[in-house]
């Protein structure tokens, strides 16, 4: 795989494509922001029939972009959305594949190389057995862009389960705000009946419980539990939550295509908010407050 965190250059990739036996494969899995003039580069070092594989998180749009261009060289570009993290070389990695049927076809052992066992999921429901290769964790999905665009939607749900798990055991953490004092002050909401917020509650411990039998364990919440049991109070982290576009990209076709997903953007714009992208607003508010009320900011 050609993997490179800080850019590559047309030098380098000679370097790496070197001179191999025909078809060559190119699997690149590098940062969005560079997947296109690597492209460019590695299209001017490839002959007819060579396959650029695309695995990291690109727009799906820029895909269907390659593929077309590639196409008068005779390259063929596959793009697969790769799914599984920094456990996928223990796990196995789900992989949603875009591309012609035939060169799919033709790198179905990479794909089984690099998918997850078969036991690594719950058997379905019916028990019946699976047509295609869905439950060996692969699909082709679809033409160029639709392995990608099944990856970003992916994406875009994951942002949506990871803010539902935050929110909850935030409310389990602030469980106990009746045992807390509260100021009385017309710049303070009051708890009304605070006797009914008097829980100091594990939070480890739930996400533990919850890990066992509960409707809502995942591999995400064991994650999230080892994240507590390992730091409680998440001393080493600020909540400084970035996101790499797959979010964005998500809302973006579900705006165009007239598909609601309140859920989706809500978690993407929180996420903003926790980088400060919200302060001038918050400044504004407190600044009317201030003039329609005479209301001072709490120190």
């Amino acid at each position: 795989a050609l993997h490179d965190e800080g850019g590559t250059g047309a030098a380098s990739l000679a370097d790496f494509v070197g001179k191999r036996e025909r078809p060559r494969h190119i699997w690149m899995m590098v940062p969005a922001a560079i997947v296109n003039p690597v492209v460019r580069d590695l299209a001017t070092l490839l002959d007819a029939d060579d396959v650029i594989i695309d695995g990291g998180n690109s727009y799906y749009r820029d895909d269907i972009h390659h593929a077309e261009s590639l196409k008068k060289q005779k390259i063929h570009y596959v793009d697969v959305g790769t799914s599984g993290g920094t456990w996928g070389l223990e796990r196995g990695y789900c992989l949603m594949i875009g591309g012609e049927a035939n060169i799919v076809s033709r790198l179905k052992p990479v794909f089984r190389a690099l998918a997850p066992v078969n036991d690594s999921a719950s058997p379905k429901p019916d028990s019946e057995p699976s047509n295609g290769t869905a439950s060996d964790g692969y699909l082709h999905c679809g033409p160029n862009g639709a392995g990608h665009f099944v990856k970003m939607v992916h994406n875009g749900i994951e942002y949506g389960l990871m803010a539902a798990y935050a929110e909850g055991f935030n409310i389990l953490t602030h469980a106990n705000a009746g045992t807390r004092g509260r100021a009385s002050d017309a710049e303070t909401a009051p708890l009304r009946e605070p006797e009914h917020y008097k829980y100091d509650l594990d939070i480890a411990q739930i996400a533990e419980v919850w890990r066992h039998g509960s409707v809502v364990s995942s591999w995400l919440l064991d994650l999230t539990a080892h994240a507590l049991l390992t730091s409680p109070k998440l001393e080493n982290f600020s909540g400084h939550v970035s996101d790499s576009g797959e979010g964005r990209w998500t809302n973006i076709a579900a705006i165009e295509t007239g598909i609601p997903t309140p859920v989706l953007t809500a978690a993407l714009y929180s996420r903003f908010s926790s980088r400060g992208e919200s302060d001038f607003a918050d400044r504004l508010l407190s600044a009317m407050r201030y003039e329609f009320g005479g209301h001072e900011e709490k120190q």
